[in-house]
């Protein structure tokens, strides 16, 4: 056994060597690849502060994108033959984006309260008629809080890989997420944000292997083909992000990885619990099944509180669900098949209502 030891050390160790070579081959070619994203934003039809909502045209339900307050809102709309909003605008869908913007001076000020029942509200009221709500990653869970809030206005929801349960996955991590927090107030006082570079350390945390996977990965792919091109239009998306109000980042650190409130049922938004069981709406649940950020144990939870819930879970992890090449067959389509479900039955009550009057 003890003459083995050579051999296996010497294994491991090319091992470890093939390893770093395929890293900093992945590292390299992505920092030489000449992509530049070429997409224009729509018009907007309502703006405050640095935000935006974005209209995609198309008819049918009218649909409004919640995006994370901490990623460029685009990732909805990465690339050509890549965006679920241009594409859901060609299925007779109304597509609409929150686009949350870089924050200001007034936004450095806002609570996750502010956001939601102030700006995001707003936006909501600038779209005609009943809205199905749509929510991404963070931006599920302003989208949840601001339905409950606004049942008559909002018909549906979907919640794109929402976490609920912040310590379900690994409850060490969470918690020293949110230990981290206090180190983080020096930096924040300096601009009343948490900024990126913070942030992604704090990601990194949660995923610690993941960066070095995907770029593993990327070495062994062909460079022209669509699956590398996604790829690199992902990692501009990732490192264009956006700094954190301070106050919003106290209570997501601190209370939703820290303390894990949202679960707990200890979560308020302008002093109303967020209680998912509450929704009398329909709700669509999409949680990857390799989600490392938004593990699948994290979302489930929140999709068995909710009364009317259609919940899908592809095989795909937490951006390649909503903008990988498989996205369509992923996410896109399921999606569009359900909000036209949700069209068909309101075209029947009505049908049914008329008759009853007859």
């Amino acid at each position: 056994m003890g003459a083995q030891d050579p051999a296996r050390l010497k294994a491991a160790f090319e091992e470890a060597l093939r390893a770093d070579r395929a890293l900093i081959a992945g590292i390299a070619a992505y920092r030489a690849d000449t992509y530049v994203r070429e997409m224009r934003d729509p018009s907007a039809v309502w703006e405050e502060g640095e935000s935006r909502l974005l209209d995609y045209g198309g008819s049918g339900p009218a649909v409004m994108f919640v995006p994370s307050l901490i990623n460029r809102a685009y990732i909805l709309d990465l690339m050509e033959g890549g965006s679920m909003l241009r594409w859901l605008a060609g299925q007779g869908v109304h597509p609409y984006l929150l686009d949350w913007g870089w924050p200001g001076e007034v936004e450095r000020g806002f609570s996750l309260t502010d956001y939601i029942a102030g700006r995001l509200e707003r936006a909501l009221a600038a779209v005609p008629g009943p809205v199905v709500l749509a929510g991404y990653c963070m931006g599920g869970l302003l989208a949840l809080a601001a339905a409950l809030r606004q049942p008559k206005k909002v018909s549906a929801l979907a919640l794109l890989a929402t976490p609920w349960d912040f310590h379900a996955a690994d409850p060490g991590v969470a918690q020293r997420v949110g230990e981290a927090l206090p180190a983080m107030e020096a930096v924040m006082r300096f601009s009343n944000t948490l900024p990126i570079d913070a942030l992604n350390a704090l990601f990194t945390m949660v995923d610690p292997h993941g960066v070095g996977a995907k770029y593993r990965d990327f070495a062994g792919q062909q460079k022209n083909s669509a699956r590398a091109r996604r790829f690199v239009a992902m990692e501009d998306w990732l490192a264009d992000g956006v700094p954190l109000a301070a106050p919003v980042a106290r209570e997501a650190l601190g209370g939703w990885y820290g303390a894990n409130t949202p679960a707990r049922g200890h979560w308020r938004v302008a002093g109303l619990a967020v209680d998912p069981a509450r929704l009398e709406m329909p709700v669509f649940c999409a949680i990857p099944e390799r989600d490392r950020l938004v593990p699948a144990v994290s979302a489930r939870p929140l999709a068995a509180l909710v009364k009317h819930a259609k919940v899908i879970e592809p095989r795909a992890g937490h951006i390649g669900m909503i903008a990988g090449t498989y996205a369509q067959t992923a996410l896109w389509q399921p999606f569009a098949d359900w909000l036209q479900g949700l069209c068909s039955s309101t075209a029947k009550d009505h049908t049914q209502k008329e008759n009853s009057h007859e």
